[in-house]
């Protein structure tokens, strides 16, 4: 990465954290919490209108691929509640440097509950931050069933335009969530996408499994080991954050 690159990142991410915390919205209220951060498979769930977070992890591959992500977020009402999200990637990628973003809209459909299955709507695409190319395009539908307060399922299933090849996938997701106590959760996923690609290990399924400590509520540590998480057949560890402002 170039100084000028590493130097325009560094000052957006501080622009985007300092709006964040200049919201001042540090009292604590149970909300209602996706998987999200480097989970890949969301679940159905928008939380309260207001409510804003900021996801952020650091990713790490046996074959020396890195990535460093900073996702803030926030719901607002557009005649319901939408969460609107942009996604800042900065990664090495065999030896190359790359930023993008990828901004996102998710809103609720079929309300979560024990016993049944909600599901949401979500949007978005990949933009190239140093060249402006949109290199993908994205829809999919998240469905969660609860089976009670500590457990539930996350299902996904969608459509990727991958741009810069020009070529469409199928995407799919499902996800196990256990709280095991009042700090410490377990998520298990399998996702990936279906199709045709010249690399084999692109349309491979891909396997992540973690803990969330969660020790008060607007704040959570999540560390992550994961496999072919990008389509390149490696071995990942992941750890990262998310911070959660409630609505004033």
């Amino acid at each position: 990465m170039t100084l000028h690159r590493a130097g325009a990142l560094a000052k957006l991410l501080f622009a985007i954290a300092a709006a964040f915390i200049l919201m001042d919205v540090l009292q604590i209220i149970d909300i209602a919490e996706a998987a999200g951060g480097a989970f890949a498979v969301d679940t159905a769930d928008v939380n309260e209108i207001g409510s804003c977070k900021v996801e952020s992890w650091l990713q790490a591959a046996s074959n020396t691929d890195f990535a460093a992500v900073v996702n803030p977020a926030c719901v607002v009402d557009v005649s319901r509640p939408v969460e609107f999200s942009t996604q800042v990637t900065s990664a090495r990628s065999i030896g190359a440097w790359s930023t993008s973003l990828a901004p996102k809209a998710k809103t609720n459909l079929v309300p979560t509950s024990i016993g049944a299955f909600g599901f949401a709507a979500e949007l978005g695409a990949s933009v190239d931050a140093v060249t402006g190319e949109n290199t993908s395009v994205f829809a999919y539908v998240p469905a969660t069933y609860r089976f009670s307060e500590t457990m539930r399922l996350d299902l996904s299933g969608g459509w990727l335009w991958d741009r810069t090849v020009d070529r469409h996938y199928f995407t799919y997701g499902a996800a196990m969530d256990i709280k095991l106590n009042e700090n410490i959760s377990w998520t298990g996923e399998v996702f990936g996408q279906a199709g045709t690609s010249d690399d084999t290990h692109v349309v491979q399924p891909r396997f992540q499994t973690g803990l969330r400590y969660r020790p008060i509520e607007t704040f959570s540590l999540d560390v992550i080991y994961g496999r072919n998480i990008t389509g390149e057949n490696a071995n990942w560890i992941t750890v990262g954050t998310t911070i959660r402002f409630p609505p004033k």
